[in-house]
């Protein structure tokens, strides 16, 4: 099986890395846009960081274009915004395919491990999350609408 820290990913400034700096904690994986009806969600993930953060927890967010072309900054005008507009401080990676032949490494791990509705394997919008448990193990998928205050009782069951 996959190790999901040894999964290659996309820093923001370009560089191949991989989750490792990130092993042993429980991680909510995001895909993420800036011009989204769900993109005011960076407040509430950005508090799910800061709350748990000092309990091995971080919000992990992974820029997508693929939805409505909703994300269409560079990884510098995304990291501005971010950190302008919500005071995002959990690490942004690199923009990514969440889907289709292009799709990363990490969202084929992650649809692989937790199907959608129906047992579907596609993200369908922006603000999917994906709850991992600290040994690396995809423990919930939730829909873009489902807000990160509602998944904060979940990710304290982790830590």
């Amino acid at each position: 099986m996959t190790k999901l820290t040894a999964i290659p990913v996309t820093a923001a400034d370009g560089k191949t890395t991989d989750l490792s700096d990130h092993a042993g904690k429980v991680l909510l994986i995001v895909n993420v846009a800036s011009k989204c009806g769900f993109t005011p969600q960076y407040t509430g993930l950005e508090a799910l960081h800061r709350r748990f953060a000092d309990r091995g927890f971080e919000v992990l967010g992974f820029p997508c274009n693929q939805f409505g072309a909703q994300e269409p900054g560079d990884a510098a005008e995304i990291a501005k915004f971010c950190s302008l507009t919500y005071d995002v401080t959990f690490p942004v990676y690199a923009k990514l395919d969440v889907n289709g032949d292009k799709a990363a490494p990490l969202y084929r791990y992650l649809k692989e491990q937790a199907p959608g509705l129906l047992g579907s394997k596609a993200v369908k919008w922006n603000f999917t999350k994906f709850l991992v448990d600290r040994d690396g193990h995809v423990v919930e998928r939730y829909a873009p609408q489902t807000t990160p205050e509602a998944i904060a009782k979940d990710v304290e069951a982790l830590l």
